[in-house]
């Protein structure tokens, strides 16, 4: 079964929160859209960056993209 957050409970699913708050931060409070090309463009150059450069904490401060590239050895140890 699965289970949907429901609306106006964003604690149902902390990680889409989560990641909602990032873009809404960094993409979309960010830019002036011009168009709806103009939209597509700027959210995927974010997207490029977000899962080819940044850096995220929970895979040692490491791009989601190594995790592609790299080897095991190269994957973060859990505590």
């Amino acid at each position: 079964m699965l289970d949907f957050s429901r609306p106006g409970k964003p604690t149902d699913n902390s990680f889409i929160e989560s990641f909602n708050g990032k873009f809404r931060a960094e993409c979309l409070n960010t830019h002036w859209f011009m168009s709806l090309d103009d939209a597509r463009a700027k959210m995927e150059a974010w997207r490029q960056d977000y899962n080819e450069v940044h850096p995220h904490s929970a895979i040692g401060n490491k791009p989601p993209i190594s995790l592609l590239n790299g080897s095991p050895a190269d994957l973060p140890v859990e505590p």
